[in-house]
């Protein structure tokens, strides 16, 4: 453990003082809380946009006091609705110091940071024996995933889970009941696809540096936005969203919506890591953002009585799968959340997976979307064998704070949800290199390439923020 998080004693949980937290929002009045004392209290680290609708989701519950918020620009125009509906507060702009000023009044924390910077807020939460909910991704790289699940094992009382809410919905239970009931069997294949419009489409592919610097905007500590990475000068076009743009802070398509379209298949099927990941074709490819479109495969090793398994991912507006035979129209879905860049164009394929297994073909969304038997016919043929599937009870949110109350168990532990994040974070430096790499799953290594292999760690964290890297 790290020196900073060892002098520090476990904090007991403690009730915060005060009752119910008065909110300026009247959409909030007409909830039915719990006692103020039988509430999580949690701390909100990243407060606008997703992060927002996160802590608002969370509150609805009526399940958890909001103790504490903590942003790097709390004098954003995103971050006022979160402020204003919680006034009594407190405010932080860095976690470590909400840490130091409050840690006793916190029992959990949630994370809608940047992926990069999910990393070293969970790792001091672990540390102090506070639960979390961190948004997906995991974290930015193969070493920081894998250093958060070790930390989790390490605090066996601490409750995580990973924020694929789709993970709690309908297309979980159905997953489950239908490989449990041996509908879903002998999966060999699955083509994963996300073809929406992502941010960086429309930016020049040639671009021989970075963005310029620009002037920081008062409100914003570009200090600690920046966290443990390094080299970059502030621009408008790192933060905001578009973050996820560049390999140096997010993970493209596919950290973004894989978990979304890939998370049950990824459990169910106990898919683990991949022996191979292959870039078989990026348009735009260059060093510093995310490809205009990639097809990627990923290959997995036979499971017991499993077959091997193929996925294959495709995103990039025109970057289509091959459609089956009786695929059948893909109509919207609203399931399916709109994308963060707020684009009405429609895509020419909503984002979802086909999954191919000895006897059938199922084709499914994204989130908590369910699967269908193609063609019609088949589908038709199998209703009466297919068995019922259980309701949720309870949504994402709410599983993970009914399961710090013992209540229940999280569906997107970090033990589930890491091996996940960790395939998505091989796909991201196969893209970064347009390379194919072999991959030991048991030594977690790259074999055949020392770059690829030192990207599992990523460069070394700046100066002041080594410790986090320390279980």
């Amino acid at each position: 453990m790290n020196h900073y998080l060892s002098r520090r004693s476990f904090i007991s949980r403690a009730a915060m003082a005060g009752g119910a937290v008065l909110l300026a929002n009247s959409s909030f009045a007409s909830l039915s809380l719990a006692a103020a004392n039988e509430r999580v209290n949690l701390a909100c680290v990243g407060l606008g946009n997703r992060a927002a609708e996160i802590i608002k989701e969370l509150y609805k519950t009526g399940l958890c006091n909001i103790v504490a918020l903590c942003d790097v620009d709390l004098g954003a125009p995103h971050t006022v609705e979160v402020l204003q509906l919680f006034p009594q507060a407190p405010q932080f702009t860095d976690f470590r110091k909400m840490f130091d000023a409050v840690g006793n009044q916190i029992d959990a924390v949630c994370i809608g940071t940047p992926d990069f910077a999910h990393f070293a807020v969970t790792m001091m939460a672990l540390g102090l024996g506070k639960h979390v909910y961190v948004e997906k991704p995991m974290a930015h790289t193969f070493l920081e995933v894998e250093l958060m699940m070790q930390m989790a094992k390490k605090k066996p009382q601490v409750v995580t889970q990973m924020g694929n809410q789709g993970h709690s919905e309908a297309n979980y239970f159905q997953f489950k009941a239908w490989q449990q009931a041996g509908i879903i069997k002998d999966v060999t294949r699955i083509d994963a696809h996300m073809n929406l419009v992502r941010r960086w489409h429309n930016w020049d592919v040639n671009r021989k540096h970075f963005p310029m610097a620009e002037v920081v905007p008062e409100t914003l500590d570009w200090d600690i936005w920046q966290m443990q990475t390094l080299g970059h000068v502030y621009n408008k076009d790192y933060v905001n969203g578009q973050w996820r743009c560049w390999y140096d802070f997010g993970m493209g398509a596919l950290g973004d919506w894989g978990a979304h379209i890939l998370d049950t298949a990824h459990e169910f099927l106990a898919l683990g890591l991949p022996s191979k990941v292959s870039a078989l074709a990026l348009e735009g490819h260059n060093s510093f953002f995310f490809p205009q479109s990639s097809t990627l495969k990923f290959e997995f090793p036979k499971r017991k009585s499993m077959p091997a398994v193929e996925i294959n991912w495709y995103d990039g507006i025109n970057n289509l799968p091959p459609i089956p035979a009786g695929y059948g129209v893909s109509g919207l879905d609203p399931n399916i959340p709109p994308p963060s860049t707020g684009s009405l164009e429609p895509a020419k394929l909503n984002p979802g997976k086909i999954i191919y297994s000895k006897n059938l073909t199922f084709k499914g969304g994204s989130h908590g979307s369910t699967l269908a038997i193609i063609p019609e016919e088949k589908a038709e043929a199998w209703q009466a064998k297919l068995p019922e599937v259980p309701q949720s009870s309870s949504n994402h949110y709410a599983n993970f704070l009914k399961a710090i109350k013992g209540l229940e168990q999280t569906r997107s532990p970090f033990a589930v949800a890491g091996p996940l994040s960790q395939v998505f974070c091989l796909g991201v430096i196969a893209q970064r290199l347009n390379a194919t790499l072999q991959f030991d799953p048991i030594r977690k290594e790259v074999l055949n390439d020392p770059f690829a292999n030192a990207l599992l760690a990523g460069p070394p964290p700046r100066k002041g923020w080594e410790d986090f890297y320390k279980v």
